[in-house]
Formats: C-alpha cells, sequence, structure tokens
C-alpha cells in the first residue's frame, strides 16, 4: 500500500508550481550531510530550503511532522525540484536522524537557559569537518513558529547561531538553510567524497543505537524508582545529553546495552 503523498498534486504547468509530492519512505542513506526541517508550517519555505540546498551541492532533505499546509504557487525549488521530490517525510526525530552519528541543531540562541554550547556559523569549518571524517550528520532546523523545543535541541550534540542583530534575532526557515549551506560550503566543509572505511578503530554510534540505549536506561531507572514525576522530562532529557556528549563508539553502546540487559534481566527475577 503506497503511503499518502505529503502535498496534494495539482494539475498545472510543473514550470509553474512545484509538487512537492512522492514522499519515500525512510531508507540509510550514504550522504555526509543532511537536512531536516522539523515541523515546517509552509510548502514555500521547503521549497526555498531545496533551491538553496542545490545551489550548495547538498541533496538530502528530511521532513519531520510537517504541518498539513494549503497548496500554494512557488517558483523558489526551480532547479531543485530532485531535491523536493526525493524528499523524505517521517512522523517523529528519532526516524530522521537514527542513521545520523552527529546532530547539529540550529537557534537564534535568544532562548536562555540552552544547556548547550553554541557554535557560531563562521566556526563549523573546523567543527564539522572534524566529526564528518567520523559519521554522517544530520542539520536540524525549527519551524518557523517556534523554532526547536528544547525536547528536540536535546538530541544535538552541538548547536549553530547565525550571528543576527539582537533586535531581530530569527530568520526565516529558506534564508537560515540558505546561509547555513553557503557558509558551510565556503569553508570547505560541505564535501561530496565518500567516507573511508574503517578497519581498525570502532566507528562512532549513529543515533538509533545510542537511542536504544536510552530506552533501555529509561526502564531500568522506571524500575527503580529513580525517575520522579515532578522532574520526569527533565531528567531524560539531561540523560539524553549526556549520552550523546559522551561520543560514544559501537563498542562503547554493546557494552552499556549488555550491562542495562543484564540488570533489566536481574530486576525481573527478584
Amino acid at each position: 500500500m503506497e503511503a499518502e503523498p505529503l502535498f496534494p498534486t495539482c494539475d498545472i504547468p510543473p514550470t509553474t508550481y512545484i509538487l512537492l509530492d512522492t514522499i519515500l519512505r525512510m531508507k540509510p542513506s550514504r550522504s555526509n550531510y543532511r537536512i531536516v526541517l522539523v515541523r515546517p508550517r509552509n510548502p514555500l519555505n521547503i521549497g526555498a530550503a531545496a533551491r538553496a540546498m542545490a545551489n550548495f551541492g547538498l541533496h538530502e532533505m528530511v521532513v519531520v511532522a510537517p504541518y498539513p499546509p494549503v497548496w500554494q504557487e512557488t517558483r523558489s525549488a526551480v532547479g531543485a525540484e530532485k531535491v523536493v521530490r526525493a524528499a523524505r517525510a517521517v512522523d517523529a526525530l528519532p526516524e530522521a536522524i537514527g542513521d545520523r552519528t552527529w546532530v547539529v541543531g540550529t537557534t537564534s540562541g535568544s532562548r536562555r537557559n540552552l544547556d548547550r554550547d553554541l557554535i557560531p556559523l563562521n566556526e563549523t569549518k573546523v567543527w564539522l569537518p572534524q566529526r564528518v571524517r567520523r559519521g554522517r550528520v544530520a542539520l536540524l532546523f525549527g519551524s518557523e513558529k517556534t523554532g526547536l523545543s528544547n525536547d528536540e535541541m536535546s538530541f544535538c550534540h552541538a548547536l549553530v547561531r547565525i550571528s543576527t542583530a539582537e533586535r531581530c534575532p530569527s530568520m526565516n526557515l529558506g534564508h537560515a538553510v540558505a546561509v547555513c549551506c553557503y557558509e558551510m560550503a565556503r569553508e570547505g566543509a560541505i564535501s561530496n567524497r565518500p567516507l573511508g572505511t574503517k578497519t581498525h578503530h570502532s566507528d562512532p554510534a549513529n543515533f538509533q543505537s545510542i537511542d536504544h540505549v536510552f530506552a533501555r536506561a529509561e526502564r531500568v531507572l522506571d524500575e527503580v524508582g529513580f525517575l520522579k514525576p515532578k522532574s520526569r522530562a527533565a531528567t531524560l532529557i539531561k540523560l539524553r545529553r549526556l549520552l550523546i556528549d559522551l561520543d560514544l563508539t559501537n563498542n562503547d553502546v554493546k557494552i552499556l546495552g549488555g550491562i542495562l540487559a543484564q540488570i533489566e534481566w536481574k530486576l525481573g527475577n527478584n
């Protein structure tokens, strides 16, 4: 049974309208960089983001829980039809980043208590290439209305800030994607070369592996009464951030998962 298209098709010339349909099911990708739009509300912004990606050599877009938009005319994705048509829609953020090793969020930095260091965009030329040699990156952009939530930011290894004016810190979604893609391309952070094969070292764990450990830890902590109703959500966010900040390898995940599985088995037999 075919999945429902994200956007309806229209009987109009493709040169006038960009048909945001043919949404594919999520599959593992060999692309080094993935642009993830979280809860976007306007197809025009999706089109503008796709055009910016095509301009700077990126081609993989994933859309998380998109707002059901009214079909609108858009010319912003001219030249980026392949990016738009290949875009994938998923229901939740973990589905969009499960095969990624590094997750980078974008924020204006205007919120208090981010509990995460902000990397100025012009410093990604140092941070990103060092990581992409060891795994694949997802770059997250929040909704036009609210940006990334605290929970969504807790999935990130780092947060990137575009240096905007203090009186007007927020950017249009399409513009933000364009600025980030431009800066990465200008500084040489974007590379389409395939990753080298690692033969002697354990590769960094991707998010899906870390999330399995997190879920098992959550069950164990519930069983022993560590998670309290009032502080449960905040504690779990801190736990996820802790696991992400450890830069775990595949071997690390196997060990932690085995330990937690043994604890879980022991608790169930007492």
